[in-house]
């Protein structure tokens, strides 16, 4: 019997199989809405993204990566590669001086129906003119090879800006102010000078060129190969001037060949009396321009001294016009446009009949002298020797010259007045004041001292205090007029360190003094204290590790002349400087003074060779700093001399002086002659 197969009804009901296909389309619908939403926050991710990198790359004058964000069709609608994009930012921002470009009120937008968005912007920047007022930009943003791009014009660099068009600066420099000495005198200054030429047609040639181009170079101390130089120079013609060296008024003889023009430069009265404090300009370099955008180039800048910490004050403002002209060089509209205005003249409190004597006093000396007027801080006087020429600088210096300042041991550039030292035996005035008003130190108060050389005790080593005198009982006002070690050592050790560190706290150790001179703070040691016997000993008198230029000497004993307050200094006749601070009691700054005075006037006293001026209550303490101690038995050590002085009876001045390599009695003769006439240079 043949087996028959029965099939089953499969058949669904019709219910079933519509509920089956709704649930199918659920699943679809909602995966299509997934996506469409996940797609949706992916794009605006994107665009957020392109915005981002936008705004930071135009912030940054990044013009490289604007580039890239550029979309193609733009670029090429505008008539622009990617690299032309890029040199047309640097041309025009560089050209006008752009920097410190700011973006604000920064709107995007997406635009369904053309689908992109629009974006909308406000710029602020400055340029060599100042700050420029806001400028509104718009443009859009579509997606290209799944990213977003920027879509360019030239309309981004600047509004109304078309491919064809030109943008423009021309400036006017103003007057640059003068620097000025108390009673008005010029420090820095307008000044004529020659240019000194070659006129090619006038030298010849063959050995008759050959001859004159000798008497040229040996004349105006140019080599022959740097003159020959200058007259190959594509653009020389036999009628051209050929400058190649400037020369001031007198300076312009009659030779064959040469030709002198008359110009307008920086020049210093003063000239090495005062290039360290004053400074000198000249013409900015490719690093000056990088450093600040607003210098163009052909501008003159302060390089060094008063000259560089006030240029600003001194240039005033560059007056000019940036503008958009047009393909046919017409006028389309002025972007930015200022009244030039002369710089400022600064009027210094520094006497300059007094400047120049002290430079004098000290030439071929590696030194320094700073005058202040104790009262007001007025800084009347800042010299430091070796100097070099600031007319020299500004002219021009060759290579040859300039490179003999650097390679000079000597080292002309180095602002003494602004280099720390240790300041040696005058310190023992502070560490007796500290030590008064601590009550350690009295007037009566006899220390008994035997020999030249002391030390606490065995734990010291081979560390050993070394006097000079060899007086078996020393008080205050002996250990001032002989300027006993010794004695201001043991003392410091009674007081201690928490006394002398918080007595010295009182000073300007570690303080920024408001003075446009580039220096470091004072310092008491290395790490701010002394907390070692040995070192506080060897602070007491002078030593250790102690750092202080002679102006913050000059400031820290202006309280021996001012009953305790010490008066801050100042430069300027327009500085407001801060309230003097009582850093020791009027009675142990009076006290002091009262031996300074005893200084000069005891014949035994370190500066008694200046009782011969005659000057009624002249103080004065002298310091002999060793810098380096001697390497051969019965040789002296290294040292550094020192000379504090001032007007105890009228305060007119006080002075600290200083002479590398010499000892303070070396100081005192170098600065004698000086203090004899101080008082017409300071009337």
């Amino acid at each position: 019997m043949k087996e028959t197969k029965r099939l089953k009804n499969t058949k669904r009901p019709l219910w079933m199989i519509a509920a089956v296909i709704g649930l199918i389309s659920v699943v679809i619908i909602g995966g299509g809405a997934t996506y469409y939403f996940w797609s949706k926050q992916k794009d605006e991710e994107a665009a957020k993204k392109t915005v981002d990198s936008y705004v930071e790359a135009l912030e940054k004058q990044d013009y490289s990566t604007i580039s890239k964000l550029a979309s193609k069709t733009s670029l090429k609608k505008s008539g622009y590669t990617k690299d032309q994009m890029e040199k047309r930012y640097e041309a025009i921002y560089g050209g006008i001086g752009v920097s410190d470009l700011k973006i604000s009120g920064l709107e995007s937008s997406l635009n369904k129906e053309k689908n992109q968005y629009d974006i909308v912007y406000t710029v602020e920047m400055k340029t060599s003119l100042g700050e420029l007022e806001e400028q509104s930009f718009a443009t859009t943003m579509s997606k290209e090879e799944d990213d977003y791009k920027i879509n360019w014009a030239t309309q981004l660099i600047f509004p109304d800006l078309e491919p064809n068009d030109k943008v423009s600066l021309t400036t006017t420099i103003g007057e640059r102010g003068d620097i000025l000495a108390a009673d008005g005198s010029p420090l820095a200054t307008e000044g004529n000078v020659w240019d000194v030429g070659l006129y090619p047609e006038s030298l010849g040639e063959g050995k008759e060129k050959e001859s004159k181009l000798k008497e040229i170079s040996e004349e105006f101390d140019v080599s022959i190969e740097q003159l020959e130089n200058k007259l190959s120079a594509d653009w020389v013609l036999p009628e051209s001037f050929v400058p190649f060296k400037i020369v001031n008024e007198g300076e312009t003889p009659e030779i064959p060949g040469i030709l002198y023009q008359e110009k307008t430069i920086r020049t210093y009265p003063l000239n090495e009396a005062a290039a360290h404090l004053i400074g000198y300009v000249s013409e900015a370099t490719a690093e000056d321009i990088e450093k600040n955008p607003s210098i163009q180039p052909g501008d003159s800048i302060g390089k060094s001294g008063l000259e560089a910490a006030f240029n600003e004050r001194l240039n005033g403002q560059k007056g000019g016009r940036i503008v958009i002209n047009n393909e046919k060089d017409e006028l389309k509209k002025v972007i930015q446009e200022t009244e030039v205005k002369n710089g400022e003249d600064i009027t210094l409190t520094l006497n300059a009949k007094l400047q120049k004597a002290a430079y004098e006093q000290l030439k071929g000396e590696n030194s320094s002298a700073v005058f202040m007027d104790p009262k007001d801080g007025s800084l009347l006087s800042l010299v430091s020797t070796p100097s070099y020429d600031a007319n020299q600088m500004t002219m021009g210096i060759s290579s040859e010259d300039y490179k003999k300042y650097t390679e000079d041991i000597n080292n002309p550039f180095l602002a003494r007045f602004a280099s720390g030292y240790a300041p040696g035996s005058t310190f023992k005035t502070i560490t007796a004041a500290i030590g008064l008003d601590a009550g350690i130190t009295t007037k009566d108060k006899t220390h008994k001292i035997d020999g030249l050389k002391w030390q606490k005790d065995a734990s010291w080593g081979d560390h050993y205090i070394v006097r000079v005198s060899d007086a078996p009982q020393v008080n205050l006002e002996s250990a001032l007029v002989y300027s006993d070690n010794i004695y201001f050592a043991q003392e410091a050790l009674e007081m201690g360190q928490k006394t002398v560190e918080e007595g010295l706290s009182k000073f300007i150790f570690k303080e920024e003094l408001d003075l446009p001179i580039a220096m470091n703070p004072a310092q008491i040691s290395n790490d701010g204290t002394l907390a070692k016997e040995t070192l506080l000993a060897d602070t007491a008198y002078g030593q250790g590790q102690l750092l202080m230029n002679p102006i913050q000497q000059a400031v820290s004993f202006s309280v021996f002349a001012n009953e305790g307050k010490l008066v801050y200094p100042k430069l300027t006749t327009d500085q407001k400087t801060m309230e003097p601070k009582i850093a020791i009691t009027a009675e142990s700054a009076n006290l002091v003074k009262d031996n300074l005075i005893k200084v000069v006037e005891k014949p035994e006293g370190t500066a008694h060779s200046l009782a011969s001026l005659n000057k009624k209550n002249l103080a004065a303490k002298t310091g002999t700093a060793e810098t380096k101690a001697s390497e051969t038995e019965g040789e002296d050590a290294e040292t550094n001399g020192f000379l504090l002085t001032f007007d105890a009876e009228n305060e007119r001045y006080l002075m600290v002086a200083m002479i590398e390599g010499k000892s303070s009695g070396d100081v005192t003769s170098a600065m004698k002659p000086l203090l004899g006439n101080i008082e017409e240079l300071i009337k």
